[in-house]
């Protein structure tokens, strides 16, 4: 029932998307853990446990844990502490954080009291227009563009306060968020900003540009 309404719930969001014409996904969710320990959580022991986890102390200090549904990746530290990425909404996160705590259990270790942090997320999307990043790094403050290191433009939107990557073919990612209002609102001014201040060379539509497509 719980998946159903969550479905429900992301068709509702991919309208509201539409409606604004706005264009983008949450790819990456990133949250961090930390949970009440009577000691040390021996990871050995999660790991003789667990045969499908990755621990090798000699290359990284902790252990490896993936959860199918929902999907996400965590490690997991002798202090209690874990960094749970691969998730593409936080609601998903008391689920994931669920599983883990019971794996954990099965070892034998007790643990208690999980506080979940939303630490960023990170999302993809596309503004419909081609950017000139040579005008938009005069004209965007707090932007930065050196194509001869990296091909795409770095701002730093101060409020909402996130962080874009831009390319010339109008492709976006955006990151630094903890919450998805915040994905969007940002996502949205942007989507504004490029219009507003010139850097947009083409929108999509026009005859020059009629064939191209977005992967």
């Amino acid at each position: 029932m719980a998946e159903k309404e969550e479905d429900l719930e992301e068709e509702g969001e991919d309208e509201e998307k539409e409606e604004e014409g706005l264009d983008y996904k949450i790819e990456n969710v990133v949250a961090t853990v930390v949970v009440e320990i009577t000691e040390k959580i021996d990871l050995n022991q999660i790991a003789r446990k667990h045969a499908d986890v990755e621990y090798n102390p000699e290359r990284f200090p902790g252990l490896v844990m993936r959860i199918e549904k929902p999907k996400a990746t965590i490690l997991i530290f002798s202090t209690g502490k874990m960094v749970v990425t691969g998730m593409r909404k936080a609601s998903e996160a008391d689920r994931v954080v669920e599983k883990v705590l019971k794996n954990i259990r099965k070892a034998g270790i007790k643990v208690s009291n999980p506080e979940i942090t939303i630490q960023n997320i990170v999302a993809s999307g596309d503004l419909h227009t081609n950017i000139d990043l040579n005008m938009a790094a005069i004209v965007m403050e707090y932007a930065m563009y050196e194509p001869e290191v990296f091909p795409g433009l770095i701002y730093r939107m101060q409020e909402p306060k996130t962080v874009f990557l831009i390319f010339s073919t109008g492709r976006i990612v955006c990151t630094g968020a903890k919450r998805k209002e915040i994905v969007k609102e940002a996502v949205r001014k942007l989507n504004i900003q490029v219009r507003e201040l010139g850097v947009a060379k083409k929108e999509l539509g026009d005859t020059d540009y009629q064939d191209i497509t977005f992967i």
